[in-house]
């Protein structure tokens, strides 16, 4: 059955009629056109499909399209932020952090979500926060790079944010 559900992604409010119980990453793919968030599994254990909601990093694969009615929702596309790109996407473009790149959705939006935490996460808050996301390239010692990189644009964005 389906329902007239309000949901805001990328700084954009959408009305859809959908289940309520369809898995996110299925609306935001299907409905919404946004293909940085990937299928894998399907079951929320390799990352693949991260999603920001209200700032945090969440598996889009297992979660109802209802349960994010009222909270912010960003993908990959919405980290653009007027033709720019967020440090952490330009960090992983700089290190070259990609092979297949069917992973970095995950990987970008995990520490995404871990820099909104901890704006200074050391390597070890990094390669703890990336830990269940999987690579299976074994880009891994590049991710944790660009991961790494990410930490220093990131306050250098925040620096230029608080001068202007």
């Amino acid at each position: 059955m389906t329902q007239t559900l309000t949901l805001t992604v990328d700084r954009k409010t959408h009305v859809l009629a959908v289940s309520p119980n369809i898995p996110l990453l299925n609306v935001l793919r299907n409905d919404l056109a946004l293909n940085g968030p990937k299928y894998g599994c399907g079951l929320g254990e390799c990352g693949a499909c991260s999603v920001l909601v209200d700032g945090m990093a969440a598996r889009a694969c297992v979660i109802p399209v209802s349960s994010v009615v009222g909270r912010d929702v960003t993908t990959l596309e919405g980290l653009v932020v007027d033709g720019r790109l967020d440090p952490v996407q330009q960090a992983f473009i700089d290190a070259q952090a990609a092979q297949c790149g069917y992973c970095l959705n995950g990987m970008i939006m995990t520490v995404r979500a871990l820099l909104n935490r901890t704006p200074m996460a050391t390597a070890t808050q990094l390669r703890t926060a990336l830990e269940y996301n999987l690579c299976r390239c074994g880009t891994h010692i590049e991710i944790l790079a660009a991961a790494q990189r990410a930490v220093i644009l990131n306050a250098a964005s925040s620096q230029e944010a608080s001068h202007e």
